[in-house]
């Protein structure tokens, strides 16, 4: 009896070539992320090389598309590798995608404020900056345009607790959060100072450093709060630094608003002990 050989269907070198390159471009941007944030090349290389790692995934999505035409064509093999290929080239470009997308809704700003008009200063921080960020001066009545426009709902949070009371809040929010807290300046009383909070928050992803300043104002009713958040590099933040506003202010009102613990009373003191040569009851 003789046996017929089935002949394997060929698979297609280009579907076999995406599923390698996305592979590689996969393995290059996990390392890239590490690079970034872990920060051990200054923050150009180390974003170049995320951007060719992710370039790498692009061009593994366009040899995927080559690749069907030619085994639609020939009727060759590589459909699951095309498929890998695929799946992985999108995965990595979803959220760039996605953050392009909000780059060309959002203004190109990359400093918020609640009070455009005399900002919170930046004061050791300034100090810590590395040369080529961006300038720790406000921008200016333009930026404050743009922010109005796209975050109509930034505004400083007055409130009727007392400006020590703000201040704690505040510092219990930062360190709720784990920025690292730079300067720390209480509120003196009647308003000689006002509380300064300075701080470094990160992104979650690639842990690009942000800066944070708070300033909280006595006012006739209690204090008042403003804050300011910006980002050491890029032109665009992305409405980061708008969405750290808007939650840090939230989470100090609901601290503000919360049940105060009740002070619990000094324990009554046990009577004292009847001194030597005290007279005696009987």
């Amino acid at each position: 009896m003789v046996r017929k050989r089935i002949a394997e269907q060929p698979t297609s070198r280009l579907a076999i070539w995406a599923r390698r390159l996305a592979l590689f471009s996969f393995a290059a941007t996990f390392v890239a992320i590490i690079i970034v944030r872990s920060g051990a090349l200054d923050i150009v290389p180390a974003l170049s090389t995320l951007a060719g790692a992710l370039a790498l995934a692009v061009v593994a999505i366009l040899l995927t598309c080559a690749a069907g035409i030619v085994i639609w064509r020939e009727g060759v093999g590589g459909i699951r590798e095309s498929l890998t290929a695929l799946l992985i080239g999108f995965a990595l470009i979803a959220y760039p995608l996605y953050l392009g997308i909000k780059a060309y809704r959002l203004p190109a700003i990359y400093d918020v404020t609640t009070d455009p008009i005399d900002p919170p200063r930046f004061e050791a921080i300034a100090r810590l900056r590395p040369r080529d960020a961006n300038p720790v001066t406000y921008a200016g009545l333009h930026v404050a345009e743009l922010q109005h426009k796209a975050y109509s709902d930034i505004e400083p949070d007055s409130t009727t607790a007392s400006p020590q009371e703000a201040y704690d809040a505040v510092l219990k929010v930062v360190a709720k959060r784990r920025w690292h807290v730079v300067d720390a300046r209480p509120p003196q009383s009647a308003g000689a100072r006002d509380g300064l909070i300075e701080a470094i928050a990160r992104t979650p992803i690639l842990s690009f450093r942000d800066d944070v300043v708070v300033r909280v104002r006595p006012t006739p009713d209690g204090a008042r709060i403003d804050v300011r958040s910006a980002s050491r590099y890029g032109r665009h933040d992305l409405g980061t630094n708008a969405a750290r506003v808007r939650a840090l202010i939230d989470d100090v009102d609901d601290v503000l608003s919360g049940p105060t613990p009740e002070k619990k009373l000094p324990a009554p003191k046990p009577a004292q002990a009847a001194g030597k040569g005290a007279s005696v009851r009987r």
